[in-house]
């Protein structure tokens, strides 16, 4: 019989991707159906709403794997690089 009084533990291995990754296929796949990726990545941040970004290539569905904190924390962290702030 079953112990009733335990609470079961269950782990799910999730799939690790990237900020970077996700951005940049968000930002083809929004390139590539003629948006301005730049634009539609910082409405998607600042509002949080998917609608944003497109589900071609499933850039929607990739870009909802990654809280906005840590797109913000990306982007931030690769502008600052590529200005040699660090």
């Amino acid at each position: 019989m079953a112990d009733l009084e335990s609470t079961q533990y269950f782990k799910v291995e999730t799939e690790k991707t990237g900020a970077k990754v996700i951005l940049s296929a968000v930002y083809e796949a929004m390139a590539e159906k003629g948006y301005n990726p730049v634009n539609q990545i910082v409405g998607y941040i600042m509002s949080g709403d998917p609608t944003y970004i497109t589900s071609h290539k499933g850039a929607r569905n990739l870009i909802m794997k990654v809280e906005r904190d840590e797109l913000v924390e990306e982007l931030l962290t690769e502008y600052i690089r590529n200005n040699h702030w660090e």
